[in-house]
């Protein structure tokens, strides 16, 4: 199914041995009426392959292979659950550089950064392999001594799981670890920017020893039409979402109808607040890593600058430096550091959000265009004086654009921050430690980077509050989104 055939051989080579197929049942096979859509390399706008392109009436099939495998996977042994997630980490590692390549030609992020989050994703199948055996329970006395509390947890039962472009094997395994570590069956949705990670990651589930129709993969062109007669169904259980806002809240409405446990990870609006005591030298390394990490596109993105008038201007310098320095191109070789933007659609909305600041008063410092030729690319750009009614503080700018604006009173700064309905992670530094607790107890978000750029890790709790969504992925507490709560009451004793 390979269109394209002008890339290197080994870039060929990877793409190709990529399945393309929907995975049921433990079965790969075409989609009804063998439909199909392609995959763009986003670097240069042309297509790399075609995949399948699923049916409702696939979805569904997808969805009954989930309901069957359900019972006796929720019997399976705990350990050997989580043999499985552990098995799958170490062929991930093994297969390292093919996952990083496929990645980088799918979704353009540079090699150095695909390399990263193969590693992160499979930290996800290592950790939950470790929280399969455990799951506890409680055993408890009633107060009046008459009867005995027995509490015990089990998979909530056929999980739907929905997954963006942006790290497509990560917010895979975030949400495939949990599950299978549970006990949960599974149909996953990959964007169709990007299916073939997830498609390569089901072949290695395969391999690891993963029995038939526990995990089942449902490529699609239209993800609305694919999963709203799964979601209405009353065999799935569980809904697992991570995307836009707008759209968390269409899946909210559809989930009402079977009551589905549902966990949401959606958009993000991240202040980044730099102080006047703030060590500058960390403040800009964590701005970098806070902004560019997967070329400012993701939800944890510092989106909106805040720094104190007195250190502005030399942050500002001291930034602008940096992101002039970045090599952008097609991510493939080891020196490039900026890969193109998703496609078409996202390059546009982030030249609007750069227009639109600029036209209300905001300078330039470096960037702020396009580059000519093919593929999606977006200068490193950084804005100063952008005034708080420009657009790029209210919506995801989604892009490799750091936006500054100036602040003096620490309450002021802390209310600009919350003026906003996301909450997913905001980020401060300061080198007073009372100034950070108190600051982070005060930011209205999820997660708070304090003298830190990135936040994300397979051990702790991610997610956001406000409308950035429901839930927690990772760490202790992301297993809880894939198991009930069972009470006994034991009588007669």
């Amino acid at each position: 199914m390979t269109i394209s055939t002008e890339q290197h051989p080994r870039e060929a080579a990877v793409v190709d041995a990529a399945p393309k197929q929907l995975l049921i049942g433990g079965k790969w096979r075409d989609a009804e009426g063998d439909r199909s859509f392609e995959v763009d390399d986003p670097s240069t706008g042309r297509a790399l392959c075609s995949v399948a392109d699923a049916s409702p009436r696939d979805g569904l099939a997808a969805l009954a292979a989930a309901a069957d495998a359900q019972p006796q996977w929720a019997k399976h042994p705990p350990r050997e659950r989580g043999e499985i997630l552990r098995r799958a980490f170490e062929l991930i590692m093994q297969r390292h550089e093919d996952l990083a390549l496929l990645m980088t030609l799918e979704m353009g992020k540079p090699l150095t950064e695909s390399r990263a989050e193969v590693t992160y994703a499979a930290e996800f199948f290592r950790w939950f392999s470790e929280e399969a055996v455990r799951i506890g329970g409680d055993y408890a006395v009633a107060p009046n001594g008459s009867g005995r509390f027995l509490v015990m947890r089990q998979p909530v039962g056929p999980a739907l799981l929905i997954t963006p472009w942006n790290f497509p094997m990560a917010m895979g395994t975030r949400k495939i670890g949990p599950a299978i570590a549970a006990g949960c069956t599974t149909v996953i949705k990959p964007a169709h920017q990007t299916p073939l990670s997830m498609l390569a990651l089901a072949e290695i589930l395969i391999e690891a020893g993963l029995p038939d129709g526990v995990l089942n993969v449902v490529t699609s062109r239209s993800a609305g039409k694919l999963m709203e007669p799964m979601i209405r169904d009353g065999r799935a259980r569980k809904l697992s979402f991570t995307g836009s806002t707008a759209v968390g809240r269409k899946l909210i409405e559809q989930s009402a109808d079977q009551v589905l446990k549902v966990s949401l990870e959606l958009g993000g609006n991240a202040p980044f607040i730099v102080f006047d005591d703030a060590d500058l030298d960390a403040a800009v390394d964590g701005a970098m890593l806070a902004k560019m990490r997967n070329i400012g596109e993701a939800c944890t993105a510092a989106n909106r600058f805040y720094v104190h008038a007195d250190v502005a201007e030399e942050f500002s310098r001291r930034l602008a430096e940096r992101m002039s320095g970045l090599r952008v191109g097609r991510g493939v070789t080891d020196e490039i550091q900026v890969g193109p933007l998703i496609d078409d659609a996202q390059l546009g909305k982030v030249t609007e959000l750069v227009a639109d600041a600029v036209r209300l008063g905001a300078d330039v410092v470096t960037g702020g265009a396009g580059r000519d030729g093919e593929g999606y690319f977006y200068q490193p750009t950084v804005l100063t004086n952008v005034p708080l009614e420009a657009r790029m503080g209210r919506e995801e700018i989604f892009g490799p654009v750091a936006p500054i604006s100036t602040f003096t009173d620490e309450q002021a700064v802390i209310a600009q921050a919350n003026d906003t309905e996301y909450g997913l992670v905001s980020y401060l530094y300061t080198r007073d430690l009372q100034r950070g607790l108190r600051v982070s107890e005060a930011l209205e978000s999820g997660m708070v980077g304090l003298n830190q750029g990135i936040v994300s890790n397979p051990a702790a709790p991610f997610g956001g509050v406000k409308h950035s969504g429901l839930g927690r992925e990772g760490g202790k507490f992301g297993i809880d989104e894939f198991l009930e709560t069972k009470y006994v009451a034991v009588g007669g004793l």
